[in-house]
């Protein structure tokens, strides 16, 4: 594992001093109503063009790209290593490398497979290799590495970075938001920019902070936890994903890295379960009837949650874009977030740069990025969120049945026309629960 971490560049240069508030919008920071305006314990004040809040994937992306566009831009994490803890199951489709402009590298890549198993709750095994889905098929990625290697990106274009540093609210004027207010080292920095993005992830603050609906129902979250393990036995050249109510709402997976080594995790639908804890009753009674897996060791253990929900409905405001998770822009059919958190941060550095050389960042200004987003990932989004809907409610027997007919039609492509069609010539019974979805 490499060692290297993204390169930090501290603030340089002088010091600004400002005869003017902002106002400060979160319970943290807001001004109690006797304060003086000044607020004495910001201790050092910076202007920049973009601020960008978060380093995942989506944030340095917007960061890479808004720098390239001749912004000057601060990044910012709040932890002191960027990309750790992993949160992720680490399997991405080989096909969006090339449309974020990514080659495929060894500094990240870990494992490459020829496709996926889809597993129903009696065993039938549904194999999707590249003949059947072309580029979905693809790579396991050693995902700390990934988020470096995007962050030293992000650094090679101009970007700035500060390890170790949280936003605790946002900085506004007349109505529009100018910054943030920051800490970093026991240190309070008012940050002021004419353009903010939030990639602060699903449990986005900025987003709340700035007023847009970040609301989530129960069902519209997923309970995730996953196992680095050792010494399992299987093919590593097909991901394996178990459907049913093995995993109930969701899916469990194993996703190769080495010939013996394997994330296995699980995704439970949060009003499918008690508690969060269920996720690990379900992935260990999963690994426990499974020899291959039952053999093996866990060496590391991650838990988490992701939105399974539609986009939000407005992801911009005067001075701001959410991008990736933040936006709730994850599958909310497979949980994954990559690659429209990288696309979605690509779209908002370049609509950020735009904004900044135009000299105005009101919502007009940054509704490029919102027509953008749509363009490319709404209908998908969409029509992915209804087929989770209909899934959450499928029981065993629906789901082995609708197996067994794409197994059966010998569908050389996957696609939603041959599935149905399939299921329309082996399940036509099914057609009622399907039709409309795919």
């Amino acid at each position: 594992m490499d060692s290297l971490s993204a390169p930090v560049v501290c603030p340089s240069g002088s010091v600004s001093v400002s005869f003017a508030e902002p106002r400060v919008d979160s319970p943290q920071a807001r001004p109690k109503p006797h304060e003086p305006a000044r607020n004495a314990n910001v201790q050092v004040e910076r202007d920049v063009d973009v601020l960008v809040i978060g380093a995942g994937p989506t944030g340095s992306t917007a960061a890479k790209y808004a720098a390239r566009g001749g912004a000057e831009v601060l990044l910012i994490e709040k932890r002191s290593e960027i990309g750790t803890p992993v949160r992720c199951g680490e399997g991405v489709a080989k096909r969006w490398l090339d449309e974020i402009g990514l080659t495929p590298s060894a500094e990240f890549i870990c494992h490459e497979v020829d496709g996926a198993r889809v597993i129903a709750p009696d065993g039938t095994a549904l194999v999707v290799d590249e003949t059947r889905a072309g580029n979905e098929c693809g790579y396991v990625l050693e995902r700390d590495l990934f988020d470096r290697y995007l962050a030293k990106e992000a650094a090679k274009a101009g970007a700035e970075i500060l390890i170790k540093t949280s936003a605790v609210g946002l900085l506004r004027d007349d109505g529009r938001i100018i910054g943030a207010r920051c800490e970093h080292m026991a240190e309070t920095v008012d940050v002021r920019a004419k353009v903010v993005i939030g990639a602060d992830g699903f449990e986005s603050q900025v987003g709340r902070w700035a007023g847009l609906e970040t609301h989530l129902r129960t069902r519209d979250i997923d309970a995730c936890l996953q196992y680095t393990m050792v010494g399992v036995a299987g093919n590593p050249r097909y991901n394996d994903v178990y459907l049913g109510s093995c995993a109930p709402g969701g899916y469990a997976w194993v996703f190769w890295k080495q010939p013996d080594v394997a994330n296995v995790g699980i995704g439970v639908n949060l009003s499918k379960i008690r508690d969060r804890a269920d996720a690990k009753r379900y992935l260990d009674a999963l690994i426990g009837r499974t020899p291959s897996l039952a053999k093996g060791e866990v060496i590391e253990e991650v838990a988490g949650a992701v939105s399974v929900s539609m986009p939000l409905e407005k992801t911009i405001a005067p001075g701001l874009i959410l991008a990736g998770d933040a936006a709730r822009l994850i599958d909310p059919l497979t949980g994954g977030g990559i690659l429209n958190g990288c696309l979605s941060g690509k779209y908002a550095g370049e609509v950020a740069a735009d904004a900044v050389s135009a000299g105005k960042a009101t919502e007009e200004a940054l509704s490029p990025y919102e027509r953008r987003w749509r363009a490319r990932l709404e209908e998908e989004l969409a029509r992915h969120y209804l087929f989770k809907e209909r899934l959450i409610r499928l029981d065993d027997e629906t789901v082995n049945r609708a197996i067994h007919a794409i197994v059966e039609a010998k569908v050389e492509r996957i696609t939603a026309a041959n599935v149905l069609d399939a299921i329309r010539q082996y399940e036509p019974g099914l057609l009622t629960v399907f039709e409309g979805f795919l």
